[in-house]
């Protein structure tokens, strides 16, 4: 599928909706969808590839289809047996302490995490810490304002966190996954590229929403706007020597 297109932007959205009723379909889709992306700055084949909570595997297994030495870090021990087993190969490890040497990886991958992170410049500098210079660093989050930053509970988190999940336990008589402030936190997009623009040790190569059908670079420059409009916002960084 052409990004950004109108086309991909409807086929995700509908496998999104579709997510607790068909998550092979939903993550295989974004996984693909994802190695096509990184592709269009870093071929996968051959790589070694840091794939940092990244659930049950669907992300890396892509990368290993496309030739790359794709390695899982979760933390998460229910997330890697979610479908039924650990991925080949997996690690249970914390993304603020990865068990690798510095320089290991060539594309360091970490999607939808960073926004379940208590401290994102620190997950962010350990995820620099394993790329090698020169490397790329995939790194994507749901941002708070935006009409998917509550998860499940959105879009009622406008209206505020706890009345959000309130409201999802009567309507679906469980807890919600997520809760704020426990293991999912407010991240703005002014706020993040500001801090990122800042460091010293990488350079953002795109800026984009990452499922916008158009003006996906366009959309995050916007002041306010990319708040809201954004929905997920993609970094494309590169690690300096």
């Amino acid at each position: 599928m052409r990004d950004p297109s109108l086309r991909r932007s409807l086929t995700l959205f509908r496998a999104f909706l579709r997510e607790q009723r068909d998550p092979e379909r939903c993550y295989g889709l974004l996984a693909r969808d994802a190695a096509d992306q990184i592709e269009r700055y870093e071929p996968l084949k051959g790589r070694v590839v840091a794939d940092i909570g990244g659930g049950s595997g669907h992300f890396t297994e892509e990368f290993r289809r496309r030739g790359a030495h794709g390695y899982l870090f979760e933390p998460d021990l229910r997330e890697l047996a979610a479908r039924g087993r650990a991925p080949s190969g997996a690690v249970l490890a914390d993304g603020y302490l990865l068990p690798l040497a510095d320089g290991t990886a060539d594309i360091c991958f970490s999607s939808n995490v960073l926004e379940h992170v208590a401290d994102p410049q620190t997950f962010l500098s350990e995820l620099v810490r394993v790329t090698r210079p020169g490397g790329l660093i995939y790194l994507s989050f749901t941002n708070w304002l935006s009409p998917w930053g509550g998860h499940e509970t959105a879009p009622w988190h406008y209206l505020g966190a706890r009345r959000a999940r309130e409201r999802y336990r009567r309507r679906t008589g469980r807890a919600a996954k997520h809760t704020l402030g426990e293991n999912l936190f407010p991240l703005h997009i002014g706020r993040t590229l500001r801090q990122i623009r800042a460091r010293d040790d990488v350079w953002i190569v795109t800026a984009r929403s990452r499922y916008a059908p158009f003006l996906a670079e366009t959309i995050p420059r916007l002041p306010g706007v990319r708040e809201v409009a954004t929905w997920n916002l993609l970094l494309i960084l590169r690690r300096l020597p």
